[in-house]
C-alpha cells in the first residue's frame, strides 16, 4: 500500500496535534480555552451559603427574577456550565434577573462536613428573602435534582411566600415509585435507615466519591464519553465547546455531601417518603408539599435513572393544592440541565414558562398539566434498560422480555412485602407470647425503650411541633421527680382529667414509669361520682379542667399548659403546680425504680358513662400489651407511619390503639387537640399521616364537613378504632380511597380482642388477633339470661349464624370469682366472659348483634339492637341512629330513633327498603325520626338521652312496622293507641 506525502504528512500532523493536546490535558486537566463563565457578584455571605447574582451592572427594572438552587453534590457552576448557552446566560438574554445560592464545598466550609438537611433549607430561605427585599419581586423558584427538592421544601415552609413559581428538573417527589431494579420499598427504607444510622455519619462523602458513584450509574456512557473524547483529542476545535462541559462532569462539578445532610436525606425522604406523605421536619417543625399553592413546572428526563419519571411525577399528588405542569424531554439526569438538550430546549422553555407565569406570553405547547397516572412502559433502571438496548439492537424479543421482567418483578417485589410484614409482625407476636404474669411490661418501660434504642427518632407532634424519643423521655422523668415529691407511690391510684395533649401522654407514661395507676377521666365527666367508685383521693389536671378538677374536694396537681398557662384557683395544700417543682432539686428515694410494673398489675382504670351507669375498665400491664402489640401487628404500624389520634385518651381507643399501637409500632404520634375538620384536614397532609384513630361516629363530622372531597389526594391509608356504623364505614372509604377501615373489639373483661383487618366487611368485627384469648361462642339465652348447655352438661358451640355469647379462654392466674366460668367444654377449662352477644358467619367472622343487657324482649321474642342500628345506618338519608326497647302496657316494642342527614329527606319506604335484609321477627316495631341525637365524649349516640326526651308520638315521621304488608306506614293517632296503649 503506497502512502502519498500529503496523507504521511496528515498522519504526523494529527499524531503531533493529538501528542500536545493530550500533554495538555495531562498537565492542566483539560484545554485551555476562551469560554469564560458569566459575571457576577456574591452579594451575601453566610455560613451556610454565598448568594450570586449574575450580570449585576443590568439595572433593567421591573424583570422577572430567578433564585436557582444546586443540589448538595454539584457545584454551584452548573448553572453557568454552558456560559451563554447555559442556564442564567439564556435567561439573561430574555430579560430574567439571574441569582444563584451557593452552598460551597463541605470539605472547605466551616463546619461543612456537620450540615443537615434543615441548615440547606433554611439557607434557601433566607435566600428567597434576601432577593425579594433587594429586587421587590416574587422569585421563580428553581432546583436541579435534590436542589429541586429543597425549592419544594423551602416553599412549603414559609407557605409560598415570595415565591411566584417552582421550576424543578428531575426532583424525585415518590420515591417509592422509582425505587432502583424495582425494588420494594419496604427492603430500600430498611437499607436506607441502616445507611442513615451507621454509615453515613461516620464517613464522609468527598467529592471524589461523589464523581465516581455519579459515573458508575451509567458506566456505559461514561466509558463512551471518554472514548469519543481520545478519538477526537486531535481536533482541538471539535472538543472546545464541550470542553468547558467535559472538565466539569470529569472533576471540577463535584462537591462533598455532608453526612448528616446525608442521613436526613435517607431517612425523611428514601425510609419515610416523607415529600410524598408529608410531615418530614426542618428544624421541629413538621412541613408538607400540600402546603403549596404557586404553579410548578417539573422537567422530566425519559431516560433519567437518578430523578426517574414516576418519582418526579410525584409531585402532582404531594402538591393537590397547586397547579402542575410538565415537561418531557429525552434526555438523563445531566442533560435536563447543561449540554444540547438543556441549551436548545429546556432553558427556552422556562424562559417562556416565566412569561406565561408573569402574563406575558403564552404556555409553551411543550408544556402540559401534570397527570396523575402516566403509562409507562420504557425500562426503568440502568440494568434493564442495558436488557432493552440489547433486545432492540437484535430487533426480536422486545415484547417478551419485558413481559417476563414485569411478571418476575411483581413476584420478587410481592414476595418481599409480604416477608417483610411477617418480619414485622413476628417479633411482636413472639414478645407477647412471652408475656407471664410476672414479666415487666408497661407504657412507661415501652417509651423509655424507644427512647434508648432511637433517642433523635421523633416521638409525637403537636401543634406543629416535634418531640423526639429524647425530649419526650427526659420530660417524663422530670414529671416522675414531681410527682414523687408530692407523694405518689407506687399502687397509688391518681385520676388523670385532662384534654388530648402532650402533657396528658407524659402524665399517664409518668404515672406507668412509677407503678402507680392512672384512672382516666373524660373532661367534663361526673368526676366525684368516678372518684368514689374508683377509690381515687388525688387528681391530676392540665389548667383548663382545673376548676372541675377542684370542685370534687380532692388533692388537684397541676401540669402543662404550655408557656401562656394560667391557673383559675389559687395554689394550696389542695392545688399544687407540678410545673413549679425543680425536679433536680428532688431527691429520689430508695424504693425508686423505674418501670417497675409487671404484666399482672394493674395499670389504668378506664372510666365511661355517668351518673350511676358508670362503666369501669380496669386494664392490667398485660391487657395494655396485648392491645399495643395486637394493633401494631394487625395494622402493620412501622416507623414509617404516623398515627393521628382522634380518639383521646381517656377512651379505650385512645389509650389501646392510638397510643399503644403507635408505641409498640415504633411510629411517630400526631396528637390533635380536638375533632376540627379544618384542622384535621390541614394537619394530615403537614405531619404525613398514614393512620387514624377513631370512636364511633367520630368520622362523621369530618365526611359532612367535606374537607376532603371525593378523590383529593392524602397520605392516609387506614383508620383504626372501635365502634363504626356499616353505613359510616362505606362512606369513609368512598371518601378516603384507596384507605381502608380496621375495626377492633376489645372485652372489658378478659383479653379478647378481635380485629376485621381486611376490611371487606362493613360492621364486621372481625377474628381475633394472633396472641390474644382464644374464643368461642356460646348458645345463650337472652330471656334467662343462661349459657344452654348440651345432653351432656357442657355448653353448647353456636352454629354458624347463631346468636351467642362471647367468651375468651382465661390467662393463667386470673381470678375467676368476679364472673368467671369453668368446666364450660371440658372438666376444669377456665373462660372469661364477655358482656356482648355475637353471631360467626360461614367465613369464621364475628359480628356483633347486642350486650347482654340492651337485649330488646318482646313477645315475638329477642330482638337485637345492632343489626337494627347497622342496617338503618346503610341508608342514604340516615345521620344517626339508636335502638331501643319502649315499654307499653305489659309488652316491650323494639323503637329504632333516627336523626337525617342535612339535605336529605327520609321516606317510609326508604326504611322499609333499608330493613329488609332484616328477618321480618327482627325487625324494630317503631321507627321514628328526631332532630338530633346527642353524642357522649366517646362519640357514641346516646340511647338514653333520645329516651329522656319523650315516646315517640303519631304523626309524619313516626312509622310502625305492618307485618302483612311488610311495609312500615305513618303511625295515626288510632295506630298509636293500638301499638302504644
Amino acid at each position: 500500500m503506497k502512502l502519498s506525502v500529503r496523507e504521511m504528512a496528515g498522519s504526523v500532523q494529527r499524531l503531533m496535534a493529538t501528542a500536545q493536546n493530550g500533554l495538555e490535558v495531562i498537565r492542566f486537566g483539560g484545554l485551555s480555552h476562551d469560554v469564560e463563565s458569566s459575571p457576577f457578584e456574591v452579594v451575601e455571605r453566610r455560613r451556610m451559603y454565598r448568594l450570586r447574582h449574575y450580570f449585576p451592572d443590568d439595572t433593567t427594572p421591573g424583570r422577572p427574577v430567578a433564585l436557582l438552587v444546586p443540589p448538595l453534590m454539584v457545584n454551584a457552576d452548573i448553572w453557568d456550565v454552558n456560559a451563554e448557552g447555559g442556564a442564567v446566560g439564556i435567561l439573561h438574554n430574555a430579560g430574567i434577573d439571574c441569582w444563584v445560592v451557593d452552598f460551597g464545598s463541605p470539605a472547605i466550609e466551616e463546619g461543612g462536613w456537620e450540615r443537615d438537611l434543615a441548615d440547606h433549607v433554611l439557607a434557601v430561605d433566607s435566600a428567597i428573602d434576601t432577593v425579594c427585599e433587594a429586587t421587590g419581586a416574587g422569585v421563580h423558584l428553581m432546583g436541579y435534582s435534590q436542589g429541586g427538592m429543597f425549592a419544594y421544601q423551602t416553599t412549603a415552609f414559609r407557605y409560598g411566600k415570595g415565591v411566584s413559581s417552582i421550576v424543578t428538573f428531575g426532583s424525585p417527589v415518590d420515591i417509592v415509585a422509582g425505587m432502583p431494579f424495582g425494588l420494594p420499598y419496604g427492603l430500600a427504607s430498611d437499607v436506607a435507615d441502616f445507611l442513615a444510622d451507621h454509615v453515613v455519619t461516620r464517613l464522609p462523602i468527598t467529592d471524589s466519591m461523589v464523581r465516581i458513584g455519579f459515573q458508575m450509574l451509567d458506566p456505559v456512557k461514561t466509558a463512551k464519553s471518554r472514548i469519543d473524547f481520545l478519538r477526537q483529542l486531535h481536533d482541538r476545535e471539535a472538543l472546545l465547546p464541550k470542553e468547558r462541559q467535559r472538565r466539569f462532569l470529569n472533576n471540577d462539578g463535584w462537591v462533598g455531601y455532608a453526612g448528616p445532610a446525608a442521613a436526613d436525606l435517607l431517612k425523611q425522604f428514601v425510609a419515610h417518603n416523607r415529600m410524598m406523605l408529608g410531615g418530614f421536619v426542618i428544624r421541629d417543625q413538621p412541613i408538607s408539599l400540600a402546603e403549596l399553592k404557586c404553579p410548578i413546572l417539573a422537567f422530566v428526563g425519559e431516560v433519567d435513572d437518578i430523578g426517574q419519571p414516576a418519582a418526579v411525577r410525584g409531585i402532582v399528588r404531594a402538591a393537590p393544592n397547586a397547579e402542575v405542569y410538565e415537561a418531557t424531554l429525552v434526555a438523563g439526569h445531566f442533560g435536563l440541565v447543561a449540554g444540547s438538550v438543556a441549551t436548545n430546549h429546556t432553558w427556552p422553555m422556562v424562559r417562556d414558562w416565566i412569561g406565561w407565569v408573569e402574563g406575558s406570553s403564552a404556555l409553551p405547547e411543550e408544556i402540559s398539566r401534570m397527570a396523575e397516572h402516566v403509562d409507562n412502559t420504557r425500562p426503568r433502571t440502568a440494568a434493564t434498560r442495558v436488557v432493552h438496548t440489547a433486545a432492540a439492537l437484535a430487533e426480536a424479543g422486545t415484547g417478551m422480555g419485558r413481559a417476563l421482567e414485569g411478571i418476575a418483578g411483581n413476584t420478587v417485589r410481592g414476595s418481599l412485602e409480604l416477608a417483610g410484614e411477617a418480619a414485622r409482625a413476628l417479633p411482636r407476636l413472639t414478645r407477647l407470647g412471652m408475656i407471664q404474669p410476672h414479666t415487666r411490661i408497661s407504657l412507661g418501660k415501652l417509651m423509655a425503650e424507644q427512647s434508648k434504642r432511637a433517642p433523635l427518632r421523633e416521638c409525637f407532634l403537636f401543634d406543629d411541633r416535634v418531640h423526639t424519643n429524647a425530649a419526650v423521655d427526659v420530660r417524663i422523668d422530670n414529671v416522675v421527680r414531681g410527682l414523687i415529691s408530692v407523694g405518689i407511690r407506687p399502687a397509688t391510684r391518681v385520676g388523670v382529667v385532662m384534654e388530648t395533649r402532650p402533657s396528658a401522654l407524659v402524665t399517664v407514661a409518668a404515672l406507668s414509669r412509677i407503678g402507680a395507676v392512672a384512672v382516666l377521666l373524660a373532661p367534663g365527666s361526673e368526676l366525684r361520682s368516678a372518684l368514689e367508685q374508683t377509690g381515687t383521693k388525688i387528681l391530676i389536671s392540665d389548667p383548663e379542667n382545673l376548676r372541675h378538677a377542684a370542685a370534687t374536694g380532692q388533692r388537684v396537681l397541676v401540669l402543662g399548659g404550655g408557656d401562656s398557662r394560667g391557673l383559675d384557683i389559687p395554689l394550696g395544700d389542695d392545688v399544687i403546680d407540678l410545673e413549679q417543682i425543680d425536679p433536680a432539686k428532688v431527691r429520689m428515694p430508695a424504693w425508686y425504680r423505674p418501670n417497675p410494673g409487671r404484666a399482672r398489675e394493674l395499670a389504668f382504670v378506664l372510666v365511661t358513662g355517668t351518673g350511676d351507669r358508670l362503666d369501669i375498665k380496669y386494664i392490667t400491664n398485660h391487657r395494655w400489651a396485648l392491645s399495643a402489640f395486637g394493633t401494631a401487628s394487625a395494622a402493620d404500624l412501622d416507623r414509617r407511619d404516623t398515627v393521628y389520634c382522634l380518639a383521646p385518651l381517656h377512651h379505650s381507643s385512645g389509650l389501646l390503639v392510638s397510643l399503644g399501637g403507635a408505641i409498640a409500632g415504633g411510629s411517630r404520634i400526631a396528637l390533635a387537640r380536638s375533632l376540627d375538620p379544618a384542622r384535621f384536614a390541614e394537619e394530615v397532609h403537614r405531619y404525613g399521616v398514614t393512620v387514624v384513630t377513631y370512636t364511633w361516629t367520630m368520622l362523621r363530622d369530618i365526611l359532612d364537613a367535606q374537607v376532603f372531597p371525593a378523590g383529593h389526594q392524602h397520605p392516609i391509608r387506614l383508620f383504626i378504632g372501635s365502634g363504626m356504623p356499616a353505613g359510616l364505614w362505606r362512606r369513609t372509604t368512598e371518601q378516603f380511597a384507596p384507605a381502608r377501615v380496621l375495626e377492633f373489639y376489645a372485652s372489658i373483661e378478659g383479653d379478647v380482642v378481635l380485629a376485621h383487618v381486611s376490611g371487606s366487611k362493613p360492621g364486621c368485627k372481625g377474628r381475633p388477633v394472633p396472641g390474644t384469648a382464644r374464643v368461642e361462642l356460646v348458645a345463650y339465652d337472652p330471656v334467662t339470661e343462661q349459657i344452654e348447655v348440651d345432653e351432656s352438661g357442657f355448653a353448647r358451640r353456636c352454629a354458624d349464624n347463631e346468636v351467642g355469647l362471647l367468651i375468651g379462654s382465661a390467662s393463667e392466674g386470673v381470678d375467676l370469682s368476679s364472673g368467671g366460668l369453668r368446666g364450660v367444654f371440658a372438666a376444669g377449662d377456665s373462660w372469661m366472659p364477655t358482656e356482648n352477644l355475637f353471631r360467626r358467619d360461614s367465613d369464621g367472622d364475628y359480628w356483633l348483634v347486642d350486650r347482654t343487657d340492651t337485649v330488646m324482649l318482646t313477645p315475638r321474642g329477642p330482638v337485637f339492637t345492632q343489626p337494627i342500628v347497622d342496617a338503618l345506618n346503610d341508608i342514604t338519608a340516615v345521620d344517626m341512629e339508636v335502638a331501643y326497647g319502649l315499654p307499653a302496657g305489659d309488652r316491650t316494642l323494639a323503637v329504632a330513633a333516627v336523626s337525617v342527614r342535612a339535605g336529605f329527606r327520609l321516606e317510609p319506604k326508604d326504611v322499609t327498603e333499608g330493613l329488609r335484609a332484616l328477618d321480618p321477627q327482627r325487625r324494630p316495631d317503631l321507627v321514628y325520626v328526631v332532630d338530633e341525637i346527642p353524642r357522649s365524649s366517646s362519640y357514641r349516640p346516646s340511647t338514653r338521652a333520645v329516651q329522656a326526651a319523650g315516646r315517640p308520638q303519631p304523626g309524619p315521621d313516626t312509622w310502625w312496622y305492618n307485618a302483612d304488608t311488610e311495609s312500615y306506614e305513618v303511625l295515626t293517632e288510632a295506630a298509636a293507641r293500638e301499638l302504644l296503649g
